[in-house]
């Protein structure tokens, strides 16, 4: 019998490639461009069972044992010279799609990634998101770290179903962010309130608690969302006996309505802490690190009712629509489409067959909104799904709009 292939620190097995083969090609994606940062997932598996996870939606969720797809040294070259990465810009994320980049397994592949973005003097944002073991020894190594940005945001719920959240009957991430928070100085730690489900942690004693976790351990700011409801996902649940909400409404968007949005604000407010609460990924990280947000969600204002005014501030000051001749030497550079059509409005610019990665590299590149035409946002839905939300007559409008309005000019473009 031949002995298992191990490569790179933390002797996780290198999949074969007959299996990698039978991957579900986004799941074969080393590197893939989504809202929060381009992403590197070289890392598949995971045993943490959470119920709802996105895994389910790519038929990977029984692959509890985490497996490189490829050695750590070679993912971070691909990172580096991918062409959606601009050194010193563009935001990254580790491990966020297929794995926990804190268990015992991956921890070791996690910082060296980071230790070698270091070395490389990059000063990118980089994102950590987990809900497992962040010791002392991880925050002194974290600390260390001279150029790259990191931030830790871990994903805590309140959820106290165990069949949702099988982590929920320990205190793994609670003593994590406590310990985090605890020993941060350079490094950011935020507590990513997700998901919010309905009639699983929406009552006023599990938002308390949440609230009360973040406030005692003193983290750097809250973020909070709600959670992808696809057919996948709710048949697992359904299968382990847990009450799913909305029905068959499956949606393409994170699901939180504004009723909901609403009283989880209440509850902030009431609350008293001073730890600022905001709707998007991104405004939390960059608030921590006192830069604009790098998303520029500005453009939707209605998002930042609840953010600090120095945050604001910040973000108005760096929020400046790109030109048309920026935009086209962008589509060259990553290598897009060059007679892509788009539209600069009012705080974003509107888009058309670019698709959501390559929409999210153009909109880390500036700072700046790019909605595709068949998905644009709703202000007052904050870029969710429209479930629970009430339209009015001129978002009706805009939305209905959108597409001749790209139209007309790609027309008046031509002429």
């Amino acid at each position: 019998m031949s002995k298992p292939l191990f490569t790179g620190p933390g002797k996780l097995p290198l999949m074969p490639a007959a299996q990698q083969a039978t991957l579900d090609p986004y799941m074969a994606q080393i590197i893939t461009n989504r809202k929060s940062g381009l992403s590197l997932n070289h890392i598949i598996g995971c045993p943490l069972d959470c119920a709802y996870c996105v895994r389910h939606f790519w038929g990977n969720f029984d692959q509890k044992m985490p497996q490189l797809l490829v050695p750590t040294d070679e993912a971070v070259q691909m990172l580096t010279a991918h062409p959606e990465f601009v050194p010193h810009t563009t935001p990254v994320q580790l491990f966020n799609k297929a794995t926990d980049p804190m268990l015992p397994g991956v921890k070791p592949h996690t910082f060296a990634v980071l230790e070698d973005l270091d070395r490389r003097g990059l000063t990118n944002l980089v994102l950590v998101i987990t809900r497992f073991h962040v010791t002392e020894n991880d925050m002194a190594r974290l600390e260390r770290l001279k150029h790259v940005r990191p931030t830790l945001l871990f994903t805590y719920s309140g959820i106290r179903d165990d069949r949702v959240e099988p982590i929920a009957k320990s205190t793994i991430t609670v003593d994590s962010i406590v310990t985090a928070a605890r020993h941060k100085r350079r490094t950011k730690v935020i507590l990513y309130w997700r998901p919010i489900v309905p009639g699983w942690n929406d009552d006023c004693a599990s938002m308390a608690h949440v609230l009360g976790v973040a406030a005692d351990a003193g983290v750097d700011a809250l973020v909070f969302t709600g959670y992808y409801h696809k057919e996948e996902n709710a048949a697992h649940l359904k299968s382990l006996g847990v009450p799913v909400p909305y029905g068959e409404n499956w949606q393409r968007r994170k699901i939180l309505p504004q009723e909901l949005d609403a009283r989880v604000v209440q509850a902030w407010r009431e609350s008293g802490i001073s730890i600022p609460l905001f709707r998007k990924t991104s405004c939390g990280v960059t608030y921590g690190w006192q830069l604009p947000d790098y998303n520029g969600h500005l453009g939707v204002p209605e998002l930042c009712d609840i953010c600090p005014p120095e945050q604001v501030a910040r973000c108005a000051a760096a929020l400046s629509p790109p030109t048309t001749e920026e935009i086209r030497v962008a589509l060259d550079s990553f290598g897009f489409d060059p007679d892509t059509p788009f539209l600069i409005e009012d705080g974003h610019v509107l888009t058309a067959k670019l698709g959501e990665q390559r929409r999210y590299a153009l909109q880390h590149l500036f700072g700046f909104q790019f909605w595709e035409v068949e998905h644009p946002h709703v202000h007052t839905a904050h870029g969710r799904a429209l479930e629970g939300y009430e339209l009015s007559a001129e978002d009706r409008a805009l939305l209905d709009g959108a597409r001749e309005r790209l139209a007309s000019a790609a027309r008046h473009e031509d002429d």
